[in-house]
């Protein structure tokens, strides 16, 4: 296929910036050709990763909730083949945890967590495993330096294409890597991050997901992942023993492991609290609204910054279906279509 540059078009989309390099593709920064949009542009680099795109796309299209980033666009028969996924304007998980190693702020750990198990409790119930949780294919829309206040909105789970979605096992064009059991069966995904079960290659179920979170979950308090028994507390003192109680019931065998995102996620609410989040109002400067965490501008009735994640109000309806965030006056929810007769807040 042909080498893409900045300033090539690809359907309604003028290209701006490469933003990742993988094995089967590349990743654009994109822009609208009239609107001026942002969005993230997938193109496989050989022909033979052509259906693992449509794969990829039919995936993710059919995983609407607000902690995944969404599917917009895709045409497997174009010149390059393309996917448009939204674009998330901020750093990875694997980027906030480098830059602050140990230092990672305990209650962001624990929003963070949290968002990524209401992706995976949307995903898992359309029968999708994600099979390639790792910190970079968690994206943050907030800036590294107010990764202290990040909200749930903030947070995006990304690159579903190694997931196992309806008896059809995809294949990413951003895939991580590919490799043989001493059985011969091939197995994909990030080696660090894989459950015993996925490294042997077995047929897996939901919980692999989990073991992967647990992993996370230590590296976002640490900066290391973990080694045999290494408990939280133990590498980190100021870290909650409730913590180390969801890490332990996640990264442990098949049979001692959480059943479900939705239960891991319980446990975590039930022991932990509700993260607590004390909003600071929009602020009004010559006549227009902007964020109070990092200036942009905001409309009257936006309950978070588009750009950072910001809270910026005291109370956020949530569909009490899919969880999705939406607004007080609507009738049916935008994520999942359902009624919104009763709100969970």
């Amino acid at each position: 296929m042909a080498t893409l540059q900045a300033g090539d078009r690809i359907s309604n989309y003028i290209l701006e910036q490469q933003v990742g390099m993988g094995s089967f593709g590349e990743v654009w920064r994109a822009r609208h050709h009239v609107f001026g949009d942002a969005v993230a542009i997938k193109v496989p680099t050989d022909p033979q990763f052509v259906r693992n795109l449509q794969r990829e796309g039919v995936a993710v299209h059919g995983l609407r909730h607000p902690n995944i980033v969404r599917a917009i666009d895709l045409d497997p028969y174009a010149t390059p083949p393309y996917l448009v996924m939204e674009y998330i304007d901020g750093p990875s998980l694997r980027e906030a945890t480098d830059a602050l190693k140990a230092q990672f702020p305990i209650p962001a750990a624990v929003v963070i967590l949290r968002g990524i198990l209401r992706a995976l409790t949307a995903a898992h119930e359309q029968n999708v495993i994600h099979r390639d949780i790792k910190p970079a294919n968690i994206l943050l829309s907030c800036p590294l330096e107010k990764i202290g206040a990040i909200t749930e909105q903030a947070v995006k789970v990304t690159d579903f294409g190694l997931g196992h979605a309806g008896g059809v096992t995809t294949q990413s064009i951003m895939q991580s890597g590919s490799m043989l059991t001493e059985e011969g069966r091939s197995i994909a995904g990030t080696l660090a991050y894989m459950s015993p079960e996925q490294k042997e290659g077995k047929d897996l179920d939901a919980r692999s997901d989990l073991y992967s979170c647990g992993i996370v979950l230590f590296e976002m308090l640490t900066g290391e992942r973990p080694q045999g028994t290494d408990e939280l507390h133990g590498m980190r003192p100021e870290v909650p023993p409730f913590l180390d109680e969801v890490f332990r019931r996640s990264y442990t065998r098949l049979e001692k492991r959480y059943a479900s995102a939705a239960e891991m996620l319980a446990g975590l609410e039930e022991r932990g609290g509700a993260h607590v989040v004390v909003p600071a109002a929009p602020v009004r400067r010559g006549g227009r609204l902007s964020c109070p965490a990092c200036e942009f501008g905001v409309g009257e009735r936006d309950q978070f910054c588009i750009r950072c994640g910001q809270q910026l109000v005291e109370h956020v309806p949530r569909c009490r279906h899919c969880q999705g965030y939406v607004q007080r006056e609507d009738r049916f929810c935008i994520w999942c279509g359902k009624s919104l007769e009763v709100f969970q807040t």
